[in-house]
């Protein structure tokens, strides 16, 4: 069966073109990503233009990644259930309505919901992107089509901010949302004549039960988390947090019943997919959180000004999204140890370095150790996704993909929150306000340190895991 499906693959990929689909789909999930962290630069101006505060209007970044992910959930019955052109223009309706509703709001509600409506295009076309390549792209160039999808997406984090800004600077906010609406309407005609069905699809029953109590459950937890460190909300916290383990286990529970399409926790029970997962999502956690980071650390340590903090990411981000073609090409010629364990060694000893001696870099310095860092981690970061899917059995990968994004969604506005949370928690009698910044980065700084040695151990197993069902595999007889 598994040669049956590879050879499925390099014939879909001879005549079907996979590579101008794939990027079809990626640019549209670039332009999400794009507005998304264009946002982050304007919301000075929003809260003037709309006379908000910044804990309401930070919701159009942390209720859009969250809508994104709710949606992300849904991604193995959507694969199931709709035709790729249908997922793939249900993306684009919802990123031209968002743009309307954005670029013409006059007030902050329709800006907010907008915002959500937009978050369906990130949510549909990421999870649409990795399933394609998985269906047409054989398991051993698979690395380098996902190397090659993320680059395109990757690109929108490195120019969100300055592409952000400088609209902002020169016309308005508005202009950011009816410069993307064109090219979205471009991409969805070319779509019509190149995105193809290459698996069967079905009418499924979807479980609205077990995705509303998990969506209350993730919900939940990310409020709680916001309100770390708030002493006057000790009693909310703690309300939400029991209604996030209430609902994770009654999610549990009706898993095990459950004859309705959402995904398979069985996904769980592949060591490949478990020790994969991991990781991933702990490196998302730490890319995440180190992005806010390191732009108010040197503001705060080395006085630099804002836009220096911003432009210190930028030889970085460079290099994650324009390498993210060649570690693919690693993990599909070299194997997963040398991309996985040469990435997240360069990942640890960058952040060591943050660790010991960030207080003494200067603003050259960090923007010199995170490049390296951010090698380090993107090399790691995809290809352990990557090497997952090669592992695992093809019945499991769009539950995987689901479970892949999802989590790394997720993960990424919990490690802002911490890290946020960690960098403040410092308060020593006699020290100045910089001296407790310093010993609360230092710890954050730890926290990933600590991340990156336990992703070390979790890729050891990984691989023993995989080398022994690889062994089983190959030699069926030697099972009982």
């Amino acid at each position: 069966m598994p040669n049956n499906r590879i050879v499925r693959k390099r014939e879909a990929s001879k005549t079907d073109h996979p590579l101008v689909v794939i990027m079809i789909v990626a640019l549209l999930s670039f332009l999400g990503v794009l507005t998304e962290t264009s946002m982050n630069v304007t919301f000075p101006t929003l809260m003037e233009d709309f006379n908000v505060s910044l804990n309401s209007v930070q919701w159009i970044t942390s209720g859009y990644l969250l809508c994104a992910a709710l949606i992300m959930l849904t991604s193995a019955f959507m694969k199931r259930r709709f035709t790729n052109r249908q997922l793939f223009n249900a993306a684009a309706i919802m990123f031209v309505i968002g743009d309307i509703m954005c670029g013409s709001a006059t007030v902050f509600l329709v800006m907010l919901l907008g915002r959500l409506i937009q978050a369906g295009c990130v949510g549909l076309c990421t999870p649409l992107m990795i399933n394609i390549i998985i269906d047409v792209i054989p398991a051993h160039k698979l690395g380098t089509y996902i190397g090659i999808a993320n680059m395109i997406t990757l690109i929108g984090p490195a120019l969100g901010p300055t592409f952000g800004g400088t609209v902002t600077a020169f016309a308005s906010w508005r202009m950011i949302f009816w410069i993307t609406l064109p090219l979205t309407l471009v991409l969805f005609l070319i779509g019509q004549k190149w995105i193809k069905q290459y698996t069967p699809t079905g009418k499924y029953e979807f479980d609205w039960t077990r995705y509303a109590v998990l969506s209350v459950a993730l919900i939940s937890l990310i409020l709680s988390l916001g309100l770390l460190g708030n002493s006057t909300n000790w009693f909310l916290f703690g309300g939400l947090l029991l209604i996030t383990a209430i609902g994770f286990i009654l999610f549990y529970r009706l898993s095990l019943t459950s004859h309705k399409a959402l995904f398979s926790l069985k996904v769980f029970g592949q060591p490949a997919f478990l020790f994969s997962f991991l990781p991933y999502i702990m490196m998302q956690f730490s890319n995440v959180g180190i992005n806010f980071l390191l732009p108010n650390y040197v503001q705060d340590i080395f006085s630099a000004t804002a836009f220096a903090g911003g432009l210190i990411l930028l030889p970085g981000s460079i290099f994650n999204s324009f390498g993210q073609p060649a570690y693919g090409w690693m993990l599909d010629h070299l194997g997963g140890k040398i991309p996985l364990y040469l990435g997240n060694g360069i990942f640890i000893v960058s952040v060591c370095v943050f660790t010991f001696w960030g207080s003494t870099l200067e603003v050259f310095g960090v923007t010199w150790v995170y490049m390296f860092f951010a090698i380090g981690r993107s090399m790691a970061f995809s290809n352990t996704m990557a090497y997952g899917l090669k592992k695992m059995k093809a019945k499991y990968e769009s539950d995987a993909n689901a479970l892949y994004n999802t989590g790394q969604q997720v993960m990424g506005a919990i490690g802002t929150t911490i890290l946020a949370l960690m960098m403040s928690s410092v308060n020593i009698a006699g020290n100045t306000r910089i001296q407790n910044i310093a010993a609360g980065s230092k710890l954050a700084f730890a926290t990933l340190l600590t991340i990156g040695i336990i992703n070390m151990i979790f890729y050891v197993i990984l691989f023993k895991v995989t080398s022994t069902n690889d062994k089983k595999l190959a030699n069926p007889s030697s099972q009982e």
